[in-house]
C-alpha cells in the first residue's frame, strides 16, 4: 500500500531584541535564574503590558523578508491554559487578526525547488522554563523567558517527507538570518520547530488524522522524529487501526516518540482579545520602510554571485548559507583576486580552519583581503597550494603578512632554471626506467617524475615550471 507523507510545521523564533515584549526586562540566555523578571511577566495584578516597537519592527520584518502581506490591524489575544511556568495563566499572543498571512518560501527540496506556502505570521510573548535538573526529585520554574518576543511561522501542510522539512528548515532559517531578525540559535532555544504530521494513501485529498512533534532541538533530530511517526501512523492504519490526534514528545537521547497529551484544538484555549492592548495598527509607510531596509536575502544573493562572479550554482549556494560566508567571498573577491580561486579557497582550507577553530566567517583572524594576496600568490606560482594552506593556518594562529612569512619560512617557490635542472636531473637518475616509459608513450607517468622533483626539493619547485621543463628534456614538447 502506498502511502503520502503530509507535514506542516509550527515555527517558533525569538526576535533579536535585547528587551522582552510588553517590559523592559532584558531577555538574555544563560543568567541566573529569575532575574529578569518583574510585575508585568510575573503576571501580578494590576501589572500593564506595553508593546515593545523594536519586536514590532522586526516581526514586520520577517514577514515581508518571507512574502507575506501584512496586515494593517491585528488584535492581541489571551491563549488560556495552566502550566508552571506561565504565572498569568495565559500567553498574549495573536490569534483571529495575525500580523500577516499568505507568504512563501522556496527551497531546493527532494523533487527541486519546492514551494511552502505560509499560513501565518504572528507575534506573541514565549513562556517562561521548567528546569528538572536542578533541585533532586523536583522540578523548578525559570522566568527569565517569560514575555520573551517570538513570531511564531506556520506553514499550510505542503512538506511531503523527513528530509523536505529538514531542507525547508534549514532554507527559513537562512532568510531568517540574513534578515538580521533572530540569531536563530536552536541550543539557545532561538528557533523551536513542532511538527504536524499526517498520512494519507496517495492520490487522496483529505488529510490524515494528524499527531504534533514537540520537544525538537535539531534540524536532525526533527527529520528523525518525521520519520519514526511516519513510519509508526503507516504500521497503525496498514493493520486496521486509527491514529489518534495527540501530542509527542520527542526524545533525542533515545532516538523515540513518546505521548504526552492529546492533541488540543484551538476552542481549548478560549482565546478572547486582550483587554489591556490596543490593536496593534502599521501603516503602510511603516511597510514600505521596512521592505526598502531589508538586505539582499538569500535567494538573490545566490543568483547575483553566479552571474557576477561566475560561479557555479553548487559554489554559490554554499558561499552563501550564511551571510558572513558570503560577505567574506566577495571582500576576498573583490581585492583583486580570482572568484573562483577564492571561492574554492573560502569552501575548503578557511571553511576547515573555521571549523577547527570554533569560528564563523566574521570572527575570523585572517581578513578577506589578506586571503585574497594569498590567493594571488598561489596562482602565480610564488607558493604552491600546499604551502600557501600552511602559512594560512599560521595567519590564523599568530597573524601577520603572507608574503614576509613565506620568506621567514621557506617556502617560495623556486622558479630557476638552474635549481631546478639539478633537482630534475637527480629524479631522472634515479627514476630512469620511468623516464624511459615516459619516452615511449605512456605520458601520465609526468605526474609522477613532477611529484618526485617537487618531493626532492622539500615543496619548493614550482610544479608548472617542473612538468615544462621534464617535457622538454623527455622529448614530449
Amino acid at each position: 500500500m502506498t502511502w503520502e507523507t503530509v507535514v506542516g510545521l509550527e515555527v517558533h523564533v525569538q526576535l533579536r531584541t535585547e528587551r522582552k515584549l510588553f517590559c523592559g526586562d532584558r531577555a538574555v540566555f544563560g543568567d541566573e535564574p529569575n532575574t529578569h523578571v518583574c510585575p508585568v511577566c510575573l503576571g501580578l495584578p494590576g501589572a500593564l503590558p506595553a508593546v515593545n516597537p523594536e519586536a514590532v519592527r522586526l516581526a514586520l520584518r520577517a514577514a515581508l523578508a518571507l512574502g507575506c502581506t501584512v496586515h494593517a490591524e491585528s488584535i492581541w489575544a489571551r491563549k488560556n491554559y495552566f502550566y508552571p511556568d506561565l504565572p498569568k495563566g495565559y500567553q498574549i499572543t495573536q490569534f483571529e487578526r495575525p500580523l500577516a498571512t499568505d507568504g512563501r518560501v522556496r527551497f531546493e527540496g527532494s523533487a527541486g525547488g519546492t514551494t511552502v506556502r505560509i499560513r501565518r505570521v504572528h507575534m506573541e510573548e514565549d513562556a517562561g522554563k521548567s528546569l528538572h535538573d536542578r533541585i533532586p526529585r523536583a522540578t523548578a520554574v525559570d522566568l527569565n523567558r517569560a514575555g520573551t518576543p517570538l513570531v511564531e511561522i506556520v506553514t499550510e501542510p505542503d512538506l511531503g517527507s523527513p528530509a523536505d522539512v529538514r531542507a525547508f528548515l534549514t532554507g527559513l532559517k537562512r532568510i531568517l538570518e540574513y534578515a538580521a531578525v533572530s540569531d536563530c540559535n536552536m541550543e539557545e532555544g532561538s528557533l523551536r520547530a513542532d511538527a504536524n504530521v499526517s498520512v494519507r494513501r496517495l492520490g487522496r485529498k483529505r488529510l490524515g488524522t494528524k499527531t504534533e512533534i514537540k520537544n525538537v532541538n535539531s534540524f536532525s533530530g526533527i527529520e528523525r522524529a518525521v520519520d519514526i511517526e511516519v513510519a509508526r501512523q503507516r504500521r497503525i492504519l496498514e493493520s486496521g487501526g486509527q491514529v489518534r490526534p495527540e501530542t509527542l514528545l520527542w526524545d533525542d537521547h533515545r532516538g523515540r516518540l513518546r505521548p504526552m497529551r492529546s492533541k488540543e484544538e484551538s476552542h481549548d484555549y478560549r482565546y478572547f482579545p486582550d483587554p489591556d492592548l490596543p490593536p496593534l495598527v502599521i501603516s503602510s509607510a511603516e511597510v514600505e520602510r521596512a521592505r526598502s531596509e531589508l538586505p539582499e536575502l538569500p535567494a538573490d544573493r545566490l543568483a547575483r554571485l553566479v552571474a557576477a562572479h561566475g560561479l557555479t550554482r553548487y559554489d554559490a549556494e554554499v558561499l552563501t548559507r550564511s551571510a558572513a560566508t558570503a560577505d567574506y567571498f566577495e571582500r576576498a573577491a573583490g581585492a583583486e583576486a580570482d572568484a573562483k580561486a577564492v571561492a574554492n579557497w573560502v569552501m575548503g582550507p578557511v571553511q576547515a580552519l573555521m571549523n577547527e577553530r570554533g569560528e564563523d566567517a566574521a570572527s575570523f583572524p585572517v581578513r578577506p583581503e589578506t586571503l585574497a594576496t594569498l590567493v594571488r600568490m598561489v596562482d602565480d606560482g610564488v607558493v604552491s597550494d600546499g604551502a600557501a594552506r600552511t602559512v594560512l593556518a599560521s595567519l590564523a594562529r599568530e597573524g601577520g603578512d603572507p608574503e614576509r612569512l613565506v620568506d621567514e619560512m621557506g617556502l617560495r617557490q623556486v622558479r630557476e632554471k638552474g635549481r631546478l635542472d639539478e633537482w630534475i636531473a637527480t629524479v631522472l637518475d634515479e627514476n630512469a626506467e620511468v623516464a624511459d616509459r615516459y619516452r615511449a608513450g605512456e605520458e601520465k607517468l609526468l605526474g609522477f617524475l613532477v611529484g618526485r622533483v617537487i618531493r626532492r626539493s622539500e615543496g619548493r619547485a614550482d610544479p608548472r615550471r617542473v612538468g615544462e621543463i621534464l617535457r622538454e628534456r623527455l622529448g614530449h614538447e
